[in-house]
């Protein structure tokens, strides 16, 4: 009995789901970002900067987040929890830093040593997201889709949990969401760091994950909806702490509950044998290996790719077979009388592994890219800037709007995993189709967040939310199936770096500059005092920029569909054999 017991609890503590379950808890600490639109106000008035600087500050926060070099790099060659333990303390001294410069307690610093503090700090989320992420798809390699969204939802919806937690606290002094900022992510990494790892038996599909999935999404839906309904509670009525309390109380109640899967998978299930499970590869067979009878040397299937027609992977197998048979026959016996000479093979294949010198010299990987940083640089754009322009448009309450994204963003990563996974499982679709519909919605929200029409905060926020938080978990999958998971770490730190661009263009260069030549038309027009800091008022002030997002986003989708097109028969390689 004690045998029993103490071999159940080895196989909790090396269950690939708790793993899942404590990443998804350290993802809730990858979001602090997202918290700029809260702390900048603070920061903008204890430093009395103007709406440039300030997006200088937003360009290094991201900057801070999507420059994952070198977590990318600790992950392959340390463990992980000693990336996320590396990136505790970035996050720790970051905006530990900041906090003490804001309330007076250390001097205070020129504004590119601000920006390099943000930087160091937000720099922490990369650790937490790589860490997070490698040990999801090593460890459910044919679920990229659901595993991804959900650590990235996770991410997304960090800045409302904490936002709640603020609002227990009830401090008076509102630098304070910066020390919580800064302490927070640091004790929970430090907590569950030694759980996130690949464990053994992460390539078997077992008969309860089909239920375990469904779980944890409804504990995600329940999550949103639960944050939803207690932000407009508190937003619309005047509620005692004691009902404060008593929300976040029961939110800790809903975030332990994924907890159960392991412990139900573990401890009250008999199928953890051999017999009940099934070996799932990381990457499918080439079917020539499959086929015995069209298996020929590595020289000759790199030529039969670069020669076979384009049409030939979207044919029906049996008369696929035949085409690459005959079409390497030829080919065999060209090379054999002398007529043609057979290349070496030039690297991997789409849907094998790829070093990132290697996917940085193929087309696919620039329109992910590419795409990412006009979709997602929009995106994040209006999150840096959701508190100036909730107030533009005489709205008080900026942390609502915070809050808000916060939730969008996180039903959009969730959703953009399952439906995207539905796409690749049930048509064999390339998933980047399931980009190009969220940017088609951004471009939408922009235009919502343009004419400021009533409610408009409301709609953008929503449409920008979902189709800002769908990219996150589209482009980690979509990049692990076209370029494989041995450098996933590398090849997902490389294409963030879209981010950090896209934020330079349309906020601090576009944005910035233009709502700042609002603010000092506006300010020429009226009684102004040169101390004041100048703010804009009205729909005018990102009207243009919202715009310009919004046609940025259509160019975005244009891409998004180019790499559709080049990548049906990669997919079709991938998924066909699933479907049939």
């Amino acid at each position: 009995m004690a045998s029993t017991t103490r071999e159940k609890f080895v196989s909790f503590i090396n269950n690939r789901w708790l793993v899942f379950v404590a990443a998804m808890w350290i993802q809730s600490c990858a979001g602090i970002g997202y918290l700029f639109g809260s702390i900048s106000p603070v920061i903008k008035s204890s430093l009395n900067y103007n709406q440039k600087e300030l997006a200088r500050l937003g360009v290094a926060k991201d900057l801070g987040d999507s420059v994952g070099f070198i977590a990318g790099y600790l992950s392959e060659m340390l463990p992980l929890w000693a990336a996320l333990l590396v990136g505790a303390v970035q996050n720790l001294v970051g905006y530990g830093w900041v906090w003490l410069i804001v309330t007076g307690r250390a001097p205070i610093l020129p504004l590119w040593a601000m920006c390099i503090l943000i930087f160091v700090g937000n720099n922490g989320e990369t650790y937490f997201n790589t860490a997070s992420l490698v040990s999801g798809v090593q460890n459910f390699p044919k679920s990229r889709g659901p595993v991804v969204g959900i650590l990235k939802g996770f991410a997304g919806l960090g800045g409302a949990m904490l936002s709640q937690i603020y609002t227990v606290i009830n401090s008076p002094d509102p630098a304070s969401l910066i020390f919580m900022v800064a302490v927070a992510p640091a004790v929970v990494v430090i907590t569950l760091m030694f759980f996130i790892r690949p464990v053994g038996g992460h390539r078997q599909i077992r008969p309860t994950d089909g239920f375990s999935f469904t779980f944890i999404y409804g504990v995600c839906i329940l999550l949103a909806v639960y944050l939803m309904a207690v932000m407009l509670i508190e937003d619309l009525a005047v509620v005692s702490l004691n009902v404060v309390t008593a929300f976040t109380v029961v939110l800790f109640f809903i975030l332990l509950a994924p907890v159960l899967v392991p412990i139900m998978t573990s401890f009250f299930s008999d199928s953890n044998g051999p017999a009940d499970t099934v070996e799932e590869p990381l990457v499918p067979k080439r079917e020539e290996d499959q086929d015995p009878g069209l298996r020929t040397p590595d020289l000759i299937l790199s030529e039969v790719e670069d020669e076979k027609p384009r049409d030939v992977d979207l044919l029906p197998a049996s008369e696929r077979h035949k085409r690459i048979a005959h079409l390497q026959a030829q080919l065999m016996q060209a090379a054999a009388e002398g007529a043609v000479r057979v290349k070496g093979r030039r690297g991997p294949h789409r849907g094998e592994d790829f070093t990132l010198m290697q996917a940085l010299v193929k087309a696919d990987f620039w329109l992910i890219f590419f795409s990412l940083l006009l979709g997602g640089g929009s995106g994040l754009t209006v999150i840096d800037n959701l508190g100036q322009m909730s107030q533009s448009l005489g709205y008080d309450n900026t942390h609502v709007f915070v809050s808000m994204i916060s939730i969008w963003n996180f039903l959009g990563r969730i959703s953009g995993g399952y439906f995207s996974e539905l796409v690749v499982r049930d048509y064999a679709y390339p998933r980047p189709v399931a980009m190009a519909v969220a940017q088609i919605v951004m471009a939408v929200g922009h235009v919502c967040f343009a004419f400021g029409w009533p409610g408009a905060m409301y709609i953008g926020t929503l449409l920008i939310g979902l189709g800002y938080g769908a990219h996150w978990a589209i482009v980690p999958a979509t990049a692990s199936e076209l370029f494989g998971l041995k450098k996933f770490g590398a090849l997902y730190n490389f294409l963030t770096l879209a981010l950090p661009v896209g934020s330079f263009v349309f906020s601090g260069m576009i944005a910035s500059s233009i709502y700042d030549m609002e603010a000092e038309r506006q300010a020429h027009g009226s009684v102004f005092n040169p101390d004041d800091v100048l703010k804009c008022e009205g729909s005018i002030c990102y009207f243009l920029t919202s715009l310009i997002m919004s046609g940025f986003c259509i160019v975005a989708c244009i891409s998004s569909m180019i790499l559709v097109r080049r990548t049906k028969s990669v997919y079709t390689h991938l998924y066909g054999k699933t479907r049939a």
